[in-house]
């Protein structure tokens, strides 16, 4: 069994992923057509993952080596970005089995009343196997640690799920009635928010300090579009590594931002191969838990993708990511220069937004100082990353986007390696292990049985 397994992992995502979402599909009613179709798109999406990963990692190479050797930057650690950590997690022994399993835990939790959230999200299901597989080679490829790594981000995730999502509704409007957002990534923020949040609250007019965002977003024009965005920082980044002013330098500018500008175009695009392979699973199951658990109030858990675009999220994102580059340089004790990772920033401010009320100059200091944090989150996990994307590269075939450049010492993904959850779940694991999972026991069941308690008086109340 153990050879069949290894075999199986051995074929890499591209082609053991749309099995799996082909047996899912069939296993909830779908025709076999229509689940192999899904299971297939999901497939193609991780060679698209690869294909633009190797695009990144081959040109910048050489660019970015050069600018550390330049201005003597202490930044070793590569961003592979969030395809990279993806990779990481589906191409694992855990990341096999993350997500029948914790569609079971998720029905559990629903039907003992532990929770309201359904977590269809499917695709998103990669944070909680990626610190599921850092936890598993860490303590030497443990499934016990890996397994646990993974649940207990998940069971916590659901549980901050329900606890926000009122808030998430009244913020965005009556269109989110009913939706929850159970991603660990955009909830490792709300506690920024809450606790920042009251803080500036206590300084003496300071909620007199908001900038107009849909004003701003327009000023912005087209320097808002990601493609532009990606032409400009690929730019810059070919004029720090020039030595010599020639006309090669010009060549190599242009170059390295039209590249720029296609890795955060199509990384979007291709994501888009994802949705549209695991939409019609989450459909299919969001009818059958209807169905089931008829007459209760329950979340449907989605992807944040469908708030990313509000006019406050697009203004800080697009200020924070030129003060997120010189705060990599300058900030002690990071090694960890966001690039790839940077076509995320958009989603560290999906559950910001609701605790801040939009304020413009509140959301920029809570995604400041989280980002700040998030740095050296990546920069304590590089090792653990890199560990399991080596072994990756040398067990699983066609995974070039987990591949770490030859001229950088480690790998890393400010994509949920920043997030205040997982990192909290990574230490606890390698600094305290037992003492740790006990400590993470604890504090999952107290979570689980408050959020039990009120879902129990919520539903009595109704009656």
């Amino acid at each position: 069994m153990g050879d069949i397994f290894k075999y199986i992992l051995g074929l890499g995502a591209p082609v053991m992923m749309p099995i799996i979402f082909t047996i899912i599909g069939l296993c909830i009613g779908m025709k076999f057509g229509k689940a192999l179709k899904s299971g297939l798109f999901v497939g193609v999406g991780f060679v698209g993952l690869n294909v633009v990963t190797k695009l990144l990692t081959s040109n910048f190479e050489d660019p970015l080596d050069a600018i550390t050797k330049i201005y003597e930057w202490n930044l070793s650690i590569f961003d592979m970005g969030w395809p990279a950590a993806a990779a990481v997690a589906y191409n694992t022994a855990m990341g096999a089995l993350i997500i029948p399993i914790l569609l079971g835990i998720n029905f559990l939790m629903l039907i003992t009343k532990c929770t309201r959230t359904v977590n269809i999200d499917l695709w998103n299901y990669w944070h909680f196997a990626f610190i599921g597989a850092v936890a598993y080679f860490i303590m030497g490829e443990s499934f016990l640690w890996g397994y646990f790594a993974a649940i207990v981000c998940y069971v916590i995730t659901l549980v901050m799920a329900d606890m926000t999502a009122e808030k998430f509704k009244s913020f965005y409007g009556k269109d989110m009635e009913g939706i929850s957002m159970p991603q660990p990534f955009v909830q490792s923020f709300t506690p920024f928010a809450i606790v920042i949040g009251k803080v500036l609250d206590k300084i003496p007019g300071f909620s007199k300090l908001d900038i107009d965002a849909e004003g701003m977003k327009k000023k912005f024009g087209v320097l808002g579009e990601p493609i532009v965005l990606g032409v400009i920082v690929g730019g810059i980044i070919g004029a720090l590594s020039v030595k010599e002013w020639n006309g090669d330098a010009a060549k190599t500018i242009l170059s390295l931002g039209v590249i720029m500008g296609a890795v955060m175009e199509l990384i979007p695009r291709i994501t888009r191969l994802f949705i549209d392979g695991l939409m019609p699973i989450s459909e299919k199951t969001q009818d059958v838990v209807k169905k089931k658990f008829k007459g209760r109030k329950i979340y449907i858990g989605m992807s944040p993708a469908l708030v990313i675009g509000h006019p406050t999220t697009l203004v800080v994102s697009l200020l924070l990511i030129p003060v997120t580059l010189v705060m990599a340089v300058f900030l002690p004790g990071n090694e960890f220069l966001p690039l790839a990772s940077l076509a995320g920033m958009f989603y560290v401010f999906v559950m910001v937004l609701p605790y801040t009320q939009g304020n413009v100059v509140k959301t920029f200091i809570v995604g400041l100082i989280a980002l700040a944090v998030g740095l050296l989150f990546v920069t304590d996990m590089a090792p653990a990353f890199t560990q399991a994307a080596n072994w990756v590269v040398e067990n699983t075939t066609g995974n070039d986007a987990a591949r770490i450049p030859e001229k950088f010492a480690e790998g890393g993904a400010l994509d949920f390696a920043s997030s205040l959850l997982g990192w909290v779940i990574y230490k606890c694991t390698a600094a305290l292990q037992y003492i740790g999972m006990g400590v993470l026991t604890v504090i999952t069941l107290v979570m689980v049985f408050i959020n039990r308690r009120r879902i129990v008086s919520e539903e009595k109340s109704e009656k």
